[in-house]
């Protein structure tokens, strides 16, 4: 006789007493994973999903994996149809004990891609060096054994972070209103002009929430408002012009977007742990922006340049603590710089770079005369090179320090007119701020009556000075193209080292579902 019977989630619960038969196979089933064996070892072989106590588990986690897709998780990965045919086919104890493993790998899955991503990063870009905390399986599994309400329990693994949720929000607006059928024109628009591409115009604005409903065939001061807010969010130049820029990025898909959705979502998940209300530095290379965040809002923000767009000189993504800032740096040339660009500069003539000490693996400076480098390769190349405390030095008069093994701080630059440009990545890899004296009063006024004149005494000496932050401050260099704004939006970046679209691919690969089809 079937010991299940069907029950109102339309799956089946067991009526019969766990036997010896039930502990075997499911000892056997479990037996190929470390972590499930012994949890079940210690429990005494006690079921969490196979008895008819535990129906509220399993309605829970069918629940949960039907909308796994919604977060753009890999839906199929979780198996929950098989789980059901198995469910209602089990006739025996060892049925039941092989489907009690079933559950609770089908759980862990999800389980472990909702609080920690579906993928590995570092498998699909080298720039994305963010360490993923993976929780424990006997952690989850005793989590949810002790959990009242299994479902809130399995909920409560998703990132807190109130972005995660409106993103995932704005992911299901756009499956659900469709596709943007027509492109603007590419043509400029601004104040006083009229006709269709103008009503175009009004109507995609309308559509993205922008501006409510008119009748207005002219580029009037509501639209310009408009366009303004739109500009703050996707982080162009608000001066109320429908330019170039400014179209491209109203003409960006569904598609586009629910990508650049999807991609966010999964990198909300590597970084589910961290406290986004608490106080931290948030660099978002695609915005080319740098934020001191405190409770959850920006209380300064800066323009930032990031590196340039080569395989070498990417600025990675990772995050660490920043423990000090150094007034009046020198600079030590980065040994890849030296090799690649300066020693070839100096065997052709030595007294190049002139502005650069050639110190040896001591830190002393070195006569050029008594180098002879035209007889060194890159590789042999026993000396560094430093640049001393000045107004020309490259990483001007402060840079702030997140002591890493990947050699990336954030730094003032004595080349201010870059950050005119809209697109910033020149760099090689580190990230130099557009105000780094006002950042740097910012981060000291918690710490200073007078942050202004504290940070001008050092600067005066003109000599390296290191100024400890008494309360060390976490620093996330991150990569969104999407990610939700101030106004209630969601703001678009450019996927300027191409990372999102190797993600995004990745992600289909895994088998995650966008816009109801399936890469």
């Amino acid at each position: 006789m079937a010991v299940w019977a069907v029950v109102a989630f339309g799956f089946a619960a067991p009526v019969a007493a766990q036997t010896s038969a039930f502990s075997r196979a499911l000892a056997e089933a479990a037996s190929q994973d470390q972590a499930l064996a012994g949890f079940y070892r210690d429990a005494g072989y006690a079921s969490l999903w196979t008895s008819a106590k535990d129906s509220p588990r399993r309605a829970a986690l069918m629940r949960a994996l039907s909308s796994a897709a919604a977060q753009g998780l890999p839906e199929a990965r979780y198996n929950a149809s098989g789980l059901l045919r198995a469910a209602k086919a089990a006739s025996t104890q060892g049925d039941l004990g092989r489907l009690e493993v079933a559950f609770s790998q089908a759980f862990l899955s999800y389980a472990t891609d909702l609080n920690s991503g579906a993928l590995t990063p570092k498998k699909i870009d080298a720039g994305i060096l963010r360490e993923i905390i993976r929780p424990k399986p006997a952690d989850l599994l005793q989590g949810l054994a002790a959990a009242e309400r299994p479902y809130s329990y399995m909920r409560s693994l998703a990132p807190r972070a109130p972005q995660y949720a409106r993103l995932v929000k704005e992911k299901l607006r756009l499956e659900t209103e469709g596709q943007i059928e027509t492109k603007l024109s590419s043509a400029k628009l601004e104040l006083g002009d009229t006709g269709s591409a103008v009503i175009a115009l009004r109507n995609r604005l309308i559509q993205l929430n922008y501006i409510d409903r008119s009748a207005s065939a002219a580029y009037d001061s509501q639209i310009r408002r408009a366009v303004q807010q739109f500009q703050l969010d996707q982080r162009i130049e608000p001066d109320g012009i429908a330019g170039s820029s400014t179209i491209a990025a109203l003409n960006k898909t569904a598609e586009q977007r629910l990508a650049a959705i999807t991609v966010a979502l999964e990198r909300m998940r590597w970084m589910a742990d961290t406290d986004l209300g608490a106080r931290h530095i948030w660099v978002n290379q695609p915005s080319f922006v740098a934020d001191i965040v405190d409770n959850g809002r920006v209380s300064f923000e800066t323009r930032v340049v990031i590196g340039k767009a080569s395989k070498d000189t990417e600025s990675p993504e990772f995050s660490d603590v920043m423990e000090y800032m150094v007034i009046n740096p020198s600079w030590g040339v980065p040994r890849s710089i030296i090799v690649k660009e300066y020693l070839p500069l100096l065997q052709q003539n030595p007294n190049a770079v002139g502005h650069l000490q050639v110190i040896d693996g001591q830190g002393r400076v070195v006569s050029r005369g008594a180098v002879n480098f035209a007889s060194y390769s890159a590789s042999s190349f026993p000396y560094g090179l430093r640049q001393p405390p000045s107004d020309g030095n490259a990483l001007g008069k402060v840079k702030f320090m997140f002591p890493n093994p990947y050699n990336i701080y954030l730094h003032d630059t004595p080349a201010k007119s870059l950050f005119a440009n809209e697109v910033r990545a020149y760099s090689h890899g580190c990230i130099r701020l557009g105000d780094p004296f006002d950042f740097a009063y910012t981060l000291l006024a918690k710490q200073s009556s007078d942050p202004k004149a504290e940070f001008a005494t050092h600067l005066a000496t003109k000599q390296e000075t290191t100024l400890p932050l008494r309360a060390p401050v976490p620093v996330h260099l991150v990569y969104y193209t999407a990610w939700p704004t101030a106004s209630g939006s969601i703001g678009y970046r450019p996927d300027i080292y191409g990372r999102d679209a190797a993600l995004f691919e990745a992600l289909v690969q895994a088998g995650v579902v966008v816009g109801g089809v399936q890469g």
